[in-house]
């Protein structure tokens, strides 16, 4: 099979789909890996590292006429000429982008994999895992910067200085996105407080990140009472999927002290702050109420080479099994198969037909592909 690697265009997006490692891998099992011009160079892979590794490095259109396209994020609308019903396999949050997105997709009669849906033996979601750990991480430090004076905020360090701590952070969600953020804020030494939706991980929590962590139970009247004077509030909320509920509404936000900093990480799936709107790298903050919101939507992007490495350390198993298969692949494992999004011109992720309207379009994957 061909596979082709494309360089990302989203504003400043600096990751890639594959090392060239795991174009060596799949060169190896005697696959055509398509790179294309550049695209590794954010992450400090050069173009001769890709041949090296065995692969081709072509342009735009070629990489595209693949069999098999892997990227990091949704494709652009510069880039919906290039869809032709290959099998693409990237991050799709069709239920947090323009549905322009999906209506290209079913149009093109693409095999959308969104890496974010697809499920392990255990119910996980081992592609979203570490692209959310690398965010979890940053929403702490990325939060405790725009609480700089200079930028606008409190002037609160998220520390403790002297024996003393200062600064409290709000982690609406305790899944991956929650713990990391929850121990990146707890090293700076901030007083922590994690809401989730089941009071028996809160010991879980504690011996994990630290007992010093206060967990609470995810209510509306708990986090209104946590935001108005939270130095730092994170959205870490994730349903699978679907649009992310605002579990912070805007009536929170206007309570909240003036320059307090809000990181909706939930932005991918519409985010769990009914005032926040995506924003990027290039723009990444804007104010409502006098409160800062940071909601890029591609934060691991900041960091390209942790996150490509990261990313594709999970990915490659799933690479090589739809290189070697294809759509059977996807057929053959449940939870592989969940990564669906489109097919055949059909929705296959019921919460996105929910969100998008279009359930008059949806079938089951597992129904299509006996066709």
């Amino acid at each position: 099979m061909q596979i082709g690697v494309i360089r990302e265009i989203k504003d400043k997006e600096n990751r890639v789909a594959l090392t060239p490692d795991g174009a060596r891998a799949l060169a190896e099992a005697g696959h055509t890996v398509s790179v294309q011009t550049e695209a590794g160079t954010g992450s400090g892979f050069s173009d001769q590292d890709y041949l090296d590794a065995g692969a081709q490095i072509s342009d735009v259109e070629d990489t595209w006429s693949s069999d098999l396209v892997v990227k990091v994020k949704e494709p652009l609308p510069s880039e919906y000429t290039y869809l032709d019903g290959q099998l693409v396999f990237t991050y799709f949050h069709l239920a947090g982008v323009d549905r322009s997105l999906t209506d290209e997709l079913l149009q093109k009669r693409v095999t959308a994999v969104a890496y974010e849906t697809v499920e392990d033996a255990n119910g996980e979601l081992p592609l979203l895992r570490p692209m959310s750990a690398v965010a979890g991480h940053m929403a702490a430090t990325i939060g405790s910067y725009y609480l700089a004076k200079f930028n606008h905020g409190k002037g609160i360090l998220l520390g403790t200085i002297l024996d003393r701590q200062y600064g409290k952070v709000l982690i609406i969600g305790d899944g991956v996105v929650g713990r990391h953020a929850a121990k990146a804020a707890t090293a700076l030494g901030a007083e922590v407080f994690i809401c989730g939706r089941h009071s028996e991980r809160g010991a879980m929590l504690q011996n994990e990140i630290s007992p010093s962590l206060n967990y609470i139970l995810s209510s509306p009247d708990n986090i209104a009472q946590h935001v108005v004077d939270a130095d730092l509030v994170v959205g870490a909320v994730l349903i699978p999927g679907a649009k992310t509920p605002y579990l912070v509404t805007e009536a929170m936000v206007r309570e909240m002290q003036p320059g307090s900093v809000v990181v909706d990480v939930s932005i991918d799936q519409g985010g769990c702050v009914e005032t926040s709107q995506p924003t990027s790298h290039t723009d990444p903050v804007f104010e409502k109420h006098d409160v800062i919101h940071y909601c890029v939507t591609n934060m691991p992007g900041a960091y390209p080479r942790t996150s490509t490495l990261a990313l594709n350390t999970a990915t490659l198993p799933y690479i090589l099994r739809l290189a070697e298969k294809g759509v059977p692949a996807l057929a053959a494992d449940e939870g592989f198969a969940k990564g669906v999004n489109t097919y055949l011109g059909c929705l296959t992720c019921e919460p996105v037909a929910e969100v998008l309207g279009l359930t008059d379009n949806f079938a089951p994957f597992s129904e299509l592909v006996k066709t």
